[in-house]
């Protein structure tokens, strides 16, 4: 891609929408008291139609979000809206039975079963909606790279006018990209989109993702306040700029992402209205007015994994 960048767009995420636990700090008092399956929709189509209303047309779900393609296909037919912009993931299965308290929330599994199961299911639910299919959470040792029968099987869904895309998580999502970028099936890439975490305490990928960006790949950057890390307890610098600007922390440290020239969509992980419309808040920065805060990947990746689900 060459020009003058322009500004991302805001897509929202229904990670921590569709089920009753996850690893977002300053997620539970965003909730009803109650997380019950009617009242965890009426909290996800509430966040929608703000989200709608402020002119976000992009919507990212996953089959490991617990019900959040079923909460946003009910969405989309009630509200009758066609210009919304749906992408899913396949790869991993939510197996935590709506319990906060459950051991294992989601497990893994990048195979032909898997994907021909949860596309069938995605498409069950969406439909038409879906523009783009995600791997999730790929990584350089995921067996998809050796699994002929995965290859051909994507590049059908691909042939069928699905775009693909990865996500990457773990302290080498730059080796990833750059793998998963090479792969072909007859001759065309696999992959046209990448999502990735980037944030002011991750930066690692960024080398990685600005390639992708000049190589057309859309790039989708998620985690961006750091699993809520940046929205709690954000760095002096962060809290700073967040009282200069008269803003919340998370607007500013979204902000940094919206500043890097080769992102394409930032998503907001936010759990409740309030929370979107202070992620939404207009701020501008330079690219590197938050340079410096960085950690060292694998304390980074480190310290996500201890977080607790609730």
């Amino acid at each position: 891609m060459s020009g003058v960048p322009t500004a991302p767009d805001f897509a929202l995420g229904l990670a921590a929408l569709g089920r009753p636990a996850y690893i977002n700090l300053g997620r539970t008092g965003a909730l009803p008291a109650h997380r019950d399956v009617e009242a965890m929709r009426e909290q996800c189509h509430a966040v929608l139609d703000a989200a709608y209303a402020a002119g976000v047309r992009r919507v990212d779900v996953a089959r490991s979000y617990g019900r959040a393609e079923e909460f946003l296909a009910g969405w989309l037919d009630s509200r009758g809206h066609r210009d919304v912009r749906v992408s899913s993931k396949w790869g991993y299965a939510y197996v935590g039975d709506w319990r906060v308290d459950a051991d294992v929330h989601e497990v893994k599994e990048h195979s032909a079963e898997r994907f021909a199961r949860q596309w069938g299911e995605t498409h069950d639910l969406l439909g038409e909606h879906v523009g783009l299919y995600f791997v999730h959470s790929l990584t350089t040792d995921s067996p998809l790279f050796g699994d002929l029968d995965l290859l051909l099987a994507l590049g059908g869904l691909r042939d069928s006018g699905v775009r693909l895309g990865f996500s990457t998580s773990g302290p080498d999502q730059a080796g990833t990209v750059g793998r998963a970028l090479e792969l072909e099936v007859e001759g065309r890439r696999l992959f046209e989109a990448v999502q990735s975490t980037w944030n002011v305490l991750e930066t690692s990928v960024e080398p990685a993702l600005a390639r992708a960006h000049e190589a057309g790949v859309e790039v989708f950057v998620k985690e961006g306040l750091a699993n809520g890390r940046l929205a709690v307890d954000p760095p002096a610098r962060v809290r700073e700029l967040a009282e200069r600007h008269g803003v919340g922390p998370d607007a500013v440290a979204l902000a940094a992402v919206r500043a890097r020239p080769w992102a394409d969509v930032v998503l907001s992980g936010a759990a409740s209205v309030e929370q979107l419309r202070a992620n939404l808040a207009p701020v501008e920065l330079d690219p590197d007015e938050l340079a410096g805060l960085a950690e060292p990947p694998d304390r980074y990746w480190a310290t996500r994994a201890a977080l607790a689900w609730d």
